[in-house]
């Protein structure tokens, strides 16, 4: 019986040690398809080489299963993920960083809740092509938008909750130097949204201006309980009217020169 003592710890050192590699040494790809089921094939990670700890891939966006529209990302995707605690609860640091969009790398920490989880975004700056838009399908795919997406932000948090979703905090969407295959006119123009979310994260505005172009944009909405509500008017300026017609047909419901934005 003494014996046996032995032989069964050397076993359960044996499975442990094989655990803690499995762990520390999970393959990139793992992370890869846990992202793409996650995002039901819209965003996938593809060629992902290191670990799940340390690791890089190409970053692709597609239409979701069966579509034929993808952009890449240039230069791929490059990430680092470690445990840590945030007041006493367990959680997950991530570094992204995109050569070609983050002149600084991403901070975004994970925590899990009962029933949910959170995901706060430190302050950040980055400019992302808005070509990769044309990889989501309908309607960007129509569209073909170019120009530079700059993304920015004091810091945000979005939260998870028994199936509900609520944000914290403040973002900016500056589309700068905008076209679209729909139109001659090159470029359209140079667009602000700002996202604001009160104090209980309940309630979150959308404000949409122009910052300047011949296509002027300009809306007002609110996300509530999940739903989102807007309405804007698109309208060209006077010389460009001509020139603009047909995407301003595409876009609402046209009112004269102008056109009606309106979601939900």
């Amino acid at each position: 019986m003494n014996g046996a003592w032995p032989t069964r710890l050397a076993w359960i050192g044996g499975l442990l040690g094989l655990l803690a590699a499995l762990l520390f040494f999970a393959p990139a790809r793992w992370l890869a398809n846990g992202v793409t089921s996650a995002t039901q094939g819209q965003l996938q990670l593809v060629n992902a080489r290191g670990t799940v700890w340390n690791g890089q891939a190409d970053m692709v966006f597609t239409g979701g299963e069966g579509s034929r529209t993808q952009t890449a990302l240039p230069r791929g995707l490059q990430w680092q993920l470690a445990p840590r605690l945030v007041s006493g609860s367990p959680a997950m640091a991530l570094r992204l960083t995109a050569p070609c969009c983050t002149p600084e790398p991403m901070a975004i920490t994970l925590i899990p809740r009962l029933g949910g989880a959170e995901m706060r975004v430190a302050s950040s700056d980055s400019q992302w092509p808005a070509e990769l838009l044309s990889g989501l399908g309908t309607p960007w795919n129509t569209l073909r938008v170019e120009g530079r997406l700059a993304l920015r932000t004091p810091g945000m948090t979005l939260r998870w909750d028994q199936g509900r979703t609520s944000l914290q905090g403040e973002a900016a969407i500056e589309a700068i130097d905008i076209a679209s295959r729909l139109s001659a006119l090159r470029p359209l123009g140079s667009y602000r949204m700002t996202m604001r979310a009160n104090a209980e994260g309940n309630i979150t505005t959308l404000d949409l201006q122009t910052l300047g172009g011949a296509l002027k944009l300009q809306g007002m909405g609110q996300w509530v309980g999940g739903r989102l509500r807007f309405e804007g008017v698109a309208e060209a300026a006077p010389e460009a009217e001509a020139a603009l017609g047909n995407l301003l047909n595409i876009m609402g419901r046209r009112q004269g020169p102008r056109s009606l934005l309106s979601i939900g």
